[in-house]
Order: C-alpha cells, then structure tokens, then sequence
C-alpha cells in the first residue's frame, strides 16, 4: 500500500491546493510530516510551530518538512525547531524532485522567489476530505499594501495558461468534483503576464464553455477595483457561475485605506455592493477586514464598523491587525493589542448580525446545495445549510427549501 504523507495546512486556499500537489509528490516516503506554513499573521506562524512542536512530541521518529510562506520567508526560524528535518521554499516544494529520498537529506532548499517568472500547473484530482475542489490559477503580487508581507513569500505575479486550466477543471470533473473554485494571491491579477492580456472573467467563460459538465464554478478573494465586465455579466446571466462574491476589503476608512496603499476606497466597495446586489439581490457577499491598523483612532474604526453594518456583509473574515517585519506598516503608530482585539470581536459582531438577516433572507426560498457531509453543505451563495430529515450522500446537490435560521446558517428539508 502507497504511504499518504500526513499534511498540516495553514492559511488561504492556496495552500491548500498546494498541499494536495505535495500529497502526489511525496507518497511512498514513509513518515513524513508536512507543515505548509502561512505568514499573514504572526498567529499563523504561532500555531504551526506549535504544530510542529506536538507533531514531533507524538511521532518522534517522523521527518518533519516544513514549508509555505513563513518558511520562504525566514526558513531560518524553521530549520532549528525540533524534528524538522528539512525546510523547502514556494517554488521548491512543487517539483517533484524535492520529494526523492535523496532529496529529503538537504536541510534547507529555499530559492530567491522574487526571480520566479513562471507558474507551472499541476493536475490535481482529489482534495483529502473535501467536496469542492480548488485550481491555482494565478501566484504572487506586484501590489505592495503596506501591511502584507506575502509578496515576498510568493514573488512576482505569474498566471497559469487558460489551457492548463481547462485541463484540470476537466480531471476534476471527470474524477467526480461538481464544485471548483478558482484561486490565486491575487487572482483578479490573472492574464496581465499572458499574450493578449485576458482577464480573469474571460477565464471564467473558457472554463464554462469548455467543460460543460462542470455544474457549479467558485471565485475565491477578490479585489473589489479590478472585478471585470466579463465577470459581472456572468454573475448577471450564468447560472453556473455562483452568486458569490468575496472581496479584500481590510476597512470601511478612506483614511485608512491609503495608509494601506490599498487601490479602492470606500466608495468603490459600495459601488461594488450595490451592483452586485443589482444584478442578484440574493448574492453571498464576504469581506477580509483588518482590526487596529496602525493610526486607526477609535473616530476611524467607527467609520469601518459603521459601513460594514451598512453594507451588511454576512461573510466577514476579520483579523486583528499583525506587525509583519519588514513592512511599512509596522514602522507606523501601532494601536495597543488589547484595542486591536477588541475592535476585531466588534467587527465579528457586526458580521454575525448580518449573517443572521440574510439567512433570513433566504427562508422559503428553495436552494441547490452541495452536501459536504451527510448533513451539513452550502448553497450556491455559499450559506450554510444543515438538512433536517433522511441524511444525504456526500456529494450530492439537493434542492432544498430552508425552514429556520440557527446559529451559523440555516436549516433546510427536501423539497
């Protein structure tokens, strides 16, 4: 029997496509434990060295690899952790030669990402637990927010060709997926490195057009400036191209946001909001937000907290601001720790309450959902939906009509 790796991911959707990529590559190695790290917040990167710490404790004989942002970043921070035996770059840990076993005894093969000029494709067919299935379709940013330090984790910007997009759409298909979600650092990036230069909604369209059995397709994160014509009209008109829009907010604070060196301002994600709503008044909506950003007054943070309630975005991922060596941002007036905690439960608040109207939005309205577990799934507009009755098999699409909104979502019985 193949030996399966046991992996630990961290972080965006990204990694845990990668992680699947590593899974391929490193079968038959024996006991081998893969760490895929994240930098975005120095919680992240606490949490995988505790990680490390308790993987070494309970299988002391295990090689650990560790790999992912943090340790492109700093593989130094790494290395010298117990049971690590081996620290692999970004670009590394996605060659299959990295995973030899003569391979397996450098300790440390981290390359310059900032030289990488290509991103290579790789066919993924199956994501351990899950349903929906994840393609990379672009690496890297050539932004510099001055709170972010994942541009030096993933280098330049670099898209994979709509042909090899295809390909994998069509294998996951074909091995069962009836859900792909397209991903990237920063996705609506996607086509500026390709001839002709696409955009990211002409991808969308290839996709569709090219595999027509594939029933549901996904966007993860996107910046709220560069969402393209080609995509708004499939929001408007596809019916397989989910109503579902999540956007890389970070505040509701014009101020704010140019100390980030954000590209939108406040207006334009209104303006973002109120088309999407226009053109699918049922659509999910979420947004990244950053609690405490360095020089954010209590005056400030109201702003924010006041145009996420506005909005009423029920999908909110909130974070409490982090330094980030390195960054401009961690050179600015810092807001105190207990603050930043704080104004991110308040945030949380916000988002739970918007959450719970637009649940109750939905009641009565039948629903497609992709059964993640006998149970539980979402819907197209990615609302969590627990079935009340007979148990489903994991996978299906069920119609369902939602009877009651609970805790985190809704409940839902046959239709």
């Amino acid at each position: 029997m193949t030996t399966r790796p046991e992996i630990l991911t961290f972080g965006c959707r990204l990694n845990t496509w990668e992680s699947e990529v590593m899974r391929d590559h490193a079968q038959g190695l024996g006991n081998v434990i893969i760490v895929n790290t994240c930098a975005v917040t120095g919680e992240a990167e606490r949490q995988a060295r505790q990680a490390i710490r308790r993987a070494h404790r309970e299988n002391p004989d295990a090689r650990i690899v560790v790999t992912g942002c943090a340790a492109q970043i700093h593989p130094e921070n790494w290395s010298t952790l117990p049971g690590v035996t081996r620290v692999l770059g970004n670009e590394e840990k996605l060659k299959a030669e990295s995973w030899s076993p003569a391979a397996l005894a450098e300790p440390v093969a981290v390359s310059d990402i900032m030289a990488a000029r290509e991103t290579a494709a790789h066919l993924v067919t199956e994501f351990a637990g899950r349903t929906r299935a994840f393609v990379q379709v672009q690496q890297g940013c050539d932004h510099r927010c001055t709170f972010c330090i994942i541009p030096f984790g993933r280098g330049p910007s670099r898209s994979v060709p709509v042909g090899a997009v295809v390909e994998q759409v069509r294998a996951l298909v074909g091995a069962g997926y009836r859900e792909v979600v397209l991903t990237g650092v920063d996705m609506t990036s996607w086509g500026t490195d390709l001839p002709g230069k696409p955009v990211l909604g002409q991808l969308c369209r290839r996709v569709l057009r090219l595999v027509p059995e594939l029933e549901r397709l996904r966007l993860s994160s996107v910046d709220p400036v560069e969402i393209d014509e080609d995509i708004w009209q499939l929001l408007e008109a596809e019916p397989r191209f989910m109503p579902y829009l999540h956007l890389s907010l970070q505040a509701g604070a014009d101020l704010i946001l140019k100390r980030m060196k954000r590209r939108h301002l406040v207006e334009d994600a209104a303006h973002v909001v109120a088309r999407a709503r226009s053109l699918r008044p049922d659509i999910g909506i979420g947004a990244d937000l950053i609690a405490g950003f360095p020089t954010e007054d209590d005056a400030l943070f109201e702003q924010t907290r006041a145009f996420v309630a506005d909005m009423a975005l029920p999908y909110l991922h909130v974070f409490p601001y982090s330094e980030r060596e390195g960054t401009p941002a961690a050179r600015m007036r810092a807001v105190p720790v207990p603050q930043r905690k704080a104004r991110a439960a308040a945030l949380r608040a916000v988002g739970a309450a918007s959450a719970a109207r637009y649940y109750a939005s939905l009641l009565g309205q039948p629903q497609r959902v992709l059964m993640e577990t006998p149970t539980t799934g979402h819907s197209e507009q990615f609302a969590p939906v627990r079935l009340s009755g007979a148990e489903a098999s994991v996978g299906d699409i069920l119609s369902l009509l939602p009877i009651a909104v609970e805790e985190g979502g809704l409940v839902a019985e046959r239709i």
